[in-house]
C-alpha cells in the first residue's frame, strides 16, 4: 500500500479553479473505520456550494488542503481496529462523514462502518455512489422528518432533480399517490417515473392543478416553499430540502393545523441498509445524467452548476 494517493484537494474556498488533482496522503483507517479503494463518487449540489463557500463550508474549522465529496461506492481495502461487519474485498457504498470533510474525491477514502453499506450486487459503482446523500435525504424528509404512510397523497417539487425522481420511487414503493412537478423538458422524463400526476410549473400554478395533498416534499425554496401551504390539508406536512435545516414557517403551520420542518440529511446505517434493499430489488434506481474521470472534477463542478436541464446525478469514477 502506498503512502500517496491522487486525489482532487482544494486550498481556499472558490469557483471550480480552485479544484486541484494532486498526491495527496492516503489516510489509514481508525478504529471502527475500514480503508475504501473507491471506484466512484457521486457529485450533489452541496458539494459545489462548499467549494464555493457556501453549503456546510460554515461548519468546518480551516480544512485546508480539503478533500471534497461525500457519496462513494468501492471496495473495502484494510480495516481498522474493532471492525467485524466488513472483510478485505467487500463492495461497499454510502455518504462519509457528512456534514464534516468526507474526502471522497480521491483514489482511497477511510470511513466510519456506520457510515457504509454493502453494495447489491446487482448494481455498479456508478450506481451506487450516485444515490447515497440524495436517497437518505429522499428517505428521511418522507419517513423520520414527515410521516408518509401509504395511500397517502404527495405533492413533490423538482421531481426529476436529484433528490426529488428518488422521492418519487421511494414515495412510490411505500404505496403513496405521487405528484410531481417539472419543466416542459422534463415532462417525457418524469412520465417514466410512474406518477400519477404531473404538473408542468412553466405553464400551471400547481395550486390550481391538484386537490388537496397529505404531504409537500420541496426542493425548491423561496416563492415554491410559501405557496405549498396552500395545497395541504389540515394536518398536513411540509417538509423542505431548500435553504437551512429549520422550519420554513412555524406559526404560519401552527395557525392552520399544520406541520413544517426544514431539514439537513444525516448517515444513518439502517436507513442506508433499507436503501440497499430498494436498490437490489429494482425499486430504487438513480438517473445518471454524466459521468467524468476524477480527473476532470472541474469540468463536473461547472456542469453541475450550469446545466439548465435539471435531472439525475453526477458522478466522478475513479476506476473502472
Amino acid at each position: 500500500m502506498t503512502n500517496t494517493m491522487k486525489a482532487i484537494r482544494i486550498h481556499s474556498y472558490g469557483s471550480p479553479d480552485v479544484l486541484t488533482y494532486e498526491d495527496a496522503p492516503c489516510p489509514d483507517p481508525g478504529t471502527a473505520e475500514v480503508l475504501v479503494r473507491v471506484y466512484a463518487v457521486g457529485i450533489n449540489p452541496v458539494d459545489w456550494k462548499t467549494r464555493a463557500g457556501g453549503g456546510v463550508a460554515r461548519r468546518l474549522h480551516n480544512p485546508f488542503p480539503m478533500i471534497p465529496g461525500w457519496d462513494v461506492s468501492g471496495v473495502v481495502e484494510a480495516i481498522g481496529p474493532g471492525v467485524t461487519d466488513f472483510k478485505v474485498g467487500d463492495e461497499v457504498f454510502g455518504m462519509v462523514r457528512f456534514p464534516e470533510v468526507g474526502a471522497a474525491y480521491a483514489e482511497y477514502v477511510a470511513a466510519p462502518i456506520e457510515h457504509l453499506a454493502v453494495k447489491p450486487h446487482s448494481v455498479d459503482h456508478i450506481q451506487a455512489a450516485a444515490i447515497p446523500l440524495a436517497a437518505l435525504t429522499a428517505w428521511q424528509a418522507l419517513f423520520e422528518h414527515g410521516t408518509l404512510t401509504s395511500g397517502q397523497r404527495l405533492l413533490i417539487h423538482g421531481a426529476a432533480g436529484g433528490v426529488g425522481h428518488l422521492a418519487v420511487q421511494v414515495a412510490k414503493w411505500k404505496g403513496a399517490e405521487v405528484i410531481g412537478t417539472g419543466s416542459t423538458a422534463n415532462l417525457d422524463y418524469l412520465h417514466t417515473l410512474g406518477l400519477d400526476q404531473i404538473i408542468d410549473y412553466t405553464t400551471t400554478r400547481f395550486e390550481d392543478a391538484i386537490n388537496p395533498v397529505d404531504m409537500v416534499l420541496d426542493t425548491v425554496g423561496g416563492e415554491i416553499l410559501s405557496r405549498s401551504f396552500n395545497v395541504l390539508k389540515d394536518g398536513g406536512e411540509l417538509i423542505t430540502i431548500a435553504g437551512t435545516p429549520k422550519p420554513p414557517d412555524p406559526q404560519q403551520a401552527e395557525k392552520r393545523g399544520l406541520r413544517a420542518s426544514g431539514m439537513l440529511v444525516h448517515t444513518e446505517a439502517s436507513h442506508l441498509k433499507q436503501i440497499a434493499q430498494l436498490m437490489s430489488d429494482g425499486s430504487l434506481l438513480a438517473n445518471i445524467a454524466q459521468v467524468f474521470p476524477l480527473t476532470e472534477a472541474k469540468q463536473a463542478h461547472e456542469s453541475g452548476e450550469h446545466r439548465s436541464l435539471r435531472r439525475g446525478k453526477i458522478v466522478l469514477q475513479v476506476r473502472a
